[in-house]
């Protein structure tokens, strides 16, 4: 038996329990995983809530599909199955499912078809499970971008999970970097490598008198309108969100109508490929995910009301003893 965090409908971070389950067993592709730490991030709130609407369609219409709620997961091989070759017991892995891996518990069975590889060394169980979501959605948003060393490029959100991937993805690309952040993280941004950090408190970032090549909303809390201004000719705009009335994806697909100035929405789809992008950074220490606050499986629910009220830095890492 094993504790694992547990809903039957879609609902409030209250009505999350943890309870005792029967301990999964590995399939003949699966590795079943002593769980060292989990992440409470903006998907798992989706799957939680089933909101957006549009997320049910991947992860249950009416109820959800699995119980147990968790997208991601650093931890210890501890069994396998027979076609299982890639994985020893003891392994050290972590791994990252969008639609939902049923982690949030003391162990997983995971499906080695899916996005899991080795740790590397060189992180902890907590930085490996968090740098997934927000490196994930990170990459994805910026991968068909046509990115040159010396590009300017803004990014709104520089202190989220997926903002601050960013800063560092595009950093590695050697890529000039303006960030947005509040006063107390401003010269922890410096330091990840950010060229100029605006700091919201005291300005706002739509009214500076310089243009990028991409602006890139990594909170999704500005607009296309108000950040054209800051694009130069043929400059790109990017949200992680839909926007306020879904305008997103609609301006994607009209930007070839809209003038010298477009709007990109990128799906993210396979996490292989983002995965494989944010191991390699890892073991050349080129990537360190900003981690906010740890928090005990027992108290799920008060790491899931903080992510919800919009206030965390970086990421929420639930650790499993």
């Amino acid at each position: 038996m094993m504790n694992a965090a547990i809903r039957d409908n879609y609902c409030t971070p209250d009505m999350l329990r943890i309870v005792r389950v029967s301990l999964p067993w590995p399939g003949d592709d699966e590795i079943l995983v002593k769980v060292k730490a989990t992440t409470v991030n903006r998907t798992d709130c989706g799957v939680l809530t089933g909101k957006p609407w549009a997320i049910r369609l991947f992860i249950g219409l009416f109820k959800p599909m699995r119980p147990v709620t968790g997208t991601d997961f650093s931890g210890i091989v501890v069994a396998k199955g027979k076609h299982v070759t890639q994985f020893e017991i003891c392994d050290h892995v972590y791994g990252f499912f969008d639609e939902g891996l049923s982690s949030h518990a003391e162990y997983v069975a995971v499906s080695t078809k899916k996005a899991v590889l080795k740790k590397p060394e060189n992180v902890t169980f907590e930085q490996a499970a968090a740098s997934l979501e927000g490196g994930h959605y990170a990459f994805y948003f910026l991968k068909n971008l046509k990115l040159n060393a010396g590009d300017r490029v803004l990014v709104n959100g520089g202190t989220g999970a997926i903002g601050n991937a960013a800063l560092q993805f595009l950093k590695h690309l050697n890529v000039r970097v303006t960030v947005t952040c509040e006063t107390a993280f401003v010269e922890l941004l410096k330091s990840q490598g950010a060229e100029r950090v605006i700091d919201y408190q005291k300005e706002d970032f739509t009214t500076i008198k310089e243009e990028f090549d991409y602006v890139f909303d990594a909170v999704g809390k500005s607009s296309f309108k108000a950040c054209k201004p800051l694009l130069k000719s043929k400059g790109i705009y990017l949200s992680s969100e839909l926007g306020k009335n879904w305008q997103n994806p609609f301006l994607a697909l009209l930007s070839p109508f809209m003038g010298d100035k477009k709007v990109k929405f990128p799906l993210p789809y396979s996490a292989k490929h983002s995965m494989k992008h944010i191991n390699e950074l890892l073991l050349y220490g080129e990537f360190i995910p900003l981690i906010d606050r740890k928090y005990r499986l027992e108290d799920i629910e008060k790491a899931y009301y903080y992510v919800l009220s919009g206030q965390k830095k970086g990421n929420v890492v639930i650790t499993v003893n």
